[in-house]
């Protein structure tokens, strides 16, 4: 016989998802975070999909996850991921925040760190394929959204917020979707060798999300 769980634990799950995405939304092309306070302007107008979170004893941390899309006719053209790890500990240290990696050195396009006001914003640009397997976007798929198995381009970008949070952006948009023909083979994306529309595109997309990065406004 399947169990049912008491209403009680379904309202709390109910609830505690209310607050999370409360805590973090989007008003038209800006991201607002009340926990920590920051906001960035976004290139496009976004819709959230799934906010999940999850406990890290080990770490005294609790990490909210936020998933955002933009789609055209049920395929999803850009894609906005938000982790943000709260220290649950006060007696516990600093949180401690690894350097960004990219996925495949050849494909990464532009890697730094920025410092805003004592604020050390750590960032990349790559080139990347989506996985419409992957278990991150299988909320996605119940929301009959189609995840195309393009290349597509990602910046991402970290910060502590005074070692109490972890802020980690992603953002990812279809190679197909800025309206040039572009390659689909892997070779024609190594920053060794990247020439055409390719590059063109990977241009426009680094100014793009440099801009996200310099709109980054922390209270």
């Amino acid at each position: 016989m399947k169990k049912i769980a008491p209403l009680s634990i379904l309202l709390s799950l109910c609830l505690l998802t209310i607050a999370f995405a409360r805590d973090l939304k989007v008003e038209g092309k800006k991201l607002l975070s009340e926990k920590p306070p920051f906001a960035v302007a976004l290139p496009s107008e976004f819709q959230l999909i799934h906010s999940s979170s999850a406990e890290n004893r080990e770490e005294n941390s609790l990490t909210r996850a936020y998933l955002f899309i933009r789609e055209k006719n049920k395929q999803v053209e850009e894609m906005l991921i938000v982790q943000i790890a709260d220290k649950t500990n006060p007696q516990a240290g600093p949180m401690m925040i690894p350097s960004l990696k990219p996925l495949a050195e050849k494909k990464l396009f532009s890697k730094g760190k920025i410092d805003r006001k004592g604020l050390e914003i750590d960032y990349l640009i790559q080139v990347m394929a989506w996985n419409p397997e992957a278990p991150s976007l299988r909320p996605l798929a119940a929301k009959g959204l189609t995840v195309p198995s393009h290349w597509a381009l990602q910046g991402q970008c970290l910060f502590s917020y005074y070692a109490e949070h972890a802020v980690f952006i992603r953002y990812s948009k279809d190679a197909n979707s800025f309206g040039f023909k572009v390659s689909q083979e892997g070779k024609s994306w190594e920053k060794d060798s990247i020439s055409g529309n390719e590059k063109t595109i990977c241009e426009i997309f680094q100014k793009t999300f440099m801009t996200m990065i310099d709109s980054l406004r922390v209270q």
